[in-house]
């Protein structure tokens, strides 16, 4: 069932925010008991952006490490996913371009379909590949997932960015040909262009993720696809990380599998660790799962992987992975958890604060304080214009 083409992710990297908010603080704040979030949804933290961190921030600090490792010579494509997008018209890919220095020589695109938009990305970029093997494609995912203070998304708020290198002859996964599809045209989850945070009817969105789990899994049966005790793990987008095991649940009991408690455990548990404490990073929600599994799981070497990308409004996709020989050489274990041990606990009033803090719109001169410890900033925004650095 491998692809004959030998495509998929040949490096997987992650970066996410300055700081982070502990689920206990806001239980403390509002009330809530804390076994509703740690339990009910799920989560334990969530990555809080500093006041000069941003998509383009976090899309250049998940990218840099891959960049460091490979060079850029045969990056041709850059695809930069997100549904946080700063410009109605300008690729957020493009200022990360410029931050790390990639070569004019290529194209970039900003890729949006809610959390789907990644997925799209990693499906382009392997064509891409196959026309022209001796090219890599860079698919970034970039997110901030915001709410409105006192809502009942609020707890599943994050933010976090995965880049992966797309390419022939992949030392990660190789990804499989199969694909299934599913689109529906459903209000679950949108952001209109006047708002910073999105509108969301929380049953319904949990109804339109089941419906497209089911269509998505029937389509790839259709196509030809692998039988669902071929895999070894499954990566579900995880608005929550309950959502996934909701998910999985819903598509054994759909193909008539016996719902185990241990068995989805098996199948779920490993992939969940980085969502659970980052929060909702939409388009790189699924990717995140993919490298928690990797990161520490035991050997998956020939082992088959089952992805389950949903982005609400809706459009999903479910495709096979297959772990490639060697593949823990190159993981970043002990960076990504670095990455996730070094962000600073907020209290609920500093994350407040932060929260509310929006741009001017008179095109003037506004600075933003020196927050962030990384090697990305956004700087100012001045004349309309926003303003990055590299330190």
């Amino acid at each position: 069932m491998a692809s004959g083409s030998g495509i998929g992710i040949h490096d997987l990297s992650f970066a996410t925010t300055e700081f982070v908010l502990p689920h206990t603080a806001l239980a403390e704040y509002n009330g809530t008991e804390i076994g509703k979030y740690h339990i009910g949804i799920g989560q334990e933290s969530m990555s809080v952006p500093a006041a000069d961190e941003d998509i383009v921030t976090l899309g250049a600090a998940a990218a840099a490490p891959i960049v460091a490792r490979h060079g850029s010579e045969k990056i041709r494509t850059v695809v930069f996913a997100t549904e946080s997008s700063i410009d109605q018209a300008k690729s957020g890919g493009v200022y990360v371009h410029s931050l790390l220095g990639l070569p004019s020589a290529a194209r970039v695109v900003e890729l949006k379909q809610a959390c789907y938009g990644a997925t799209a990305g990693l499906q382009f970029a392997l064509g891409l590949v196959a026309r022209d093997p001796s090219q890599q494609v860079l698919v970034i995912a970039s997110d901030v997932s915001k709410y409105e203070l006192d809502s009942p998304g609020e707890a599943t708020q994050g933010a976090a960015a995965v880049a992966m290198l797309v390419s022939a002859d992949p030392a990660l996964v190789r990804i499989e040909g199969p694909s299934g599809l599913f689109t529906a045209d459903v209000m679950d989850f949108w952001r209109p262009n006047y708002r910073d945070a999105a509108l969301v009817d929380g049953q319904e969105s949990i109804n339109a993720y089941l419906q497209a789990v089911e269509g998505c899994w029937k389509d790839y049966s259709e196509q030809g696809g692998r039988s669902l005790d071929d895999f070894a793990a499954f990566c579900y987008h995880q608005p929550f990380t309950k959502m996934a095991y909701k998910a999985h649940r819903h598509l054994l009991n759909y193909c008539g599998h016996d719902t185990d408690k241990d068995a989805i455990e098996g199948h779920l548990g490993l992939t969940t660790a980085y969502n659970r404490v980052i929060g909702n990073s939409y388009t790189a929600s699924v990717y995140l799962g993919l490298a928690a599994l990797l990161d520490q799981a035991d050997d998956l070497t020939g082992r088959s992987i089952g992805f389950l990308s949903y982005g609400s409004g809706s459009v999903a996709e479910f495709f096979a992975g297959e772990v490639v020989a060697g593949y823990r050489e190159q993981l970043r274990t002990t960076e990504h958890q670095q990455v996730i041990e070094q962000r600073k606990p907020l209290d609920y009033a500093g994350y407040r604060e932060l929260h509310e803090r929006s741009f001017p719109t008179d095109g003037g001169d506004h600075p933003t304080p020196v927050q962030t410890s990384g090697a990305f900033r956004l700087a100012a925004l001045r004349g309309h214009k926003r303003i990055y650095e590299r330190r």
